[in-house]
C-alpha cells in the first residue's frame, strides 16, 4: 500500500481553510511537515479565490466559519472540481452535519480536538482511494475496448479463414 510520502512525490496540493488563526497556522505547518504543498485560507471566500487561481488535490475545511460555512464551501468547490478530496473539520459533531457533508461529496471528517496522526491517516486513505478509483476507471476502459474489439477480430478471422480455404 502506498504511503503518504510516495503519494506526495507527485506534489499533492492541499488547501486548508479555517477562520481560527491558531488552527490554520498549526494545521498548515503540519501539512507542510508531512510533505504536502500547502496554501491556507482564513475564510470560505478566500478559499474560493485560491481555488479559482490554482489546482488543489485536497481541501481541509472547518464547517463553522463566519460568512460562508464549510458546507457551502464544499458545494462551491465540488461544483468547480468534483474530483477534489474534501475533508471537513467540526468542533460540534452531529450526525446530520456529517451526513450532509458526505452527501455533498466530503470524503471524511475530523472532530476537534484531533490528533495529527488521525489527519495523516485520513489524507493517506483518501489519496489511496482516489488513486484506486482512477486505476479502476482506466482498467474498465481497457476491458470495454477489449470487449468491443474481440468481435471485430473474430469476424476478420472468419473472413480470412474463408478466403484461405477457397
Amino acid at each position: 500500500m502506498a504511503t503518504l510520502n510516495s503519494l506526495t512525490k507527485i506534489h499533492k496540493r492541499v488547501l486548508v481553510v479555517d477562520d481560527d488563526p491558531a488552527i490554520l497556522d498549526v494545521l498548515g505547518q503540519y501539512m507542510k511537515l508531512i510533505g504536502l504543498d500547502t496554501v491556507c485560507a482564513a475564510s470560505g471566500e478566500e478559499a474560493i479565490t485560491a481555488f479559482a487561481k490554482d489546482h488543489f488535490d485536497i481541501v481541509i475545511s472547518d464547517i463553522k466559519m463566519a460568512n460562508m460555512d464549510g458546507l457551502t464551501l464544499l458545494g462551491e468547490i465540488k461544483r468547480v472540481d468534483p474530483d477534489v478530496l474534501f475533508i471537513v473539520i467540526t468542533g460540534y459533531p452531529s450526525i446530520e452535519t456529517v451526513l450532509e457533508a458526505m452527501k455533498k461529496g466530503a470524503v471524511d471528517y475530523l472532530v476537534k480536538p484531533f490528533q495529527f496522526d488521525e489527519i495523516k491517516i485520513k489524507i493517506e486513505r483518501a489519496l489511496v482511494e482516489k488513486d484506486m478509483n482512477k486505476q479502476l476507471k482506466s482498467n474498465q476502459g481497457i476491458i470495454w475496448s477489449l470487449i468491443i474489439s474481440i468481435p471485430v477480430w473474430l469476424i476478420l478471422g472468419i473472413i480470412l479463414a474463408k478466403l484461405l480455404i477457397r
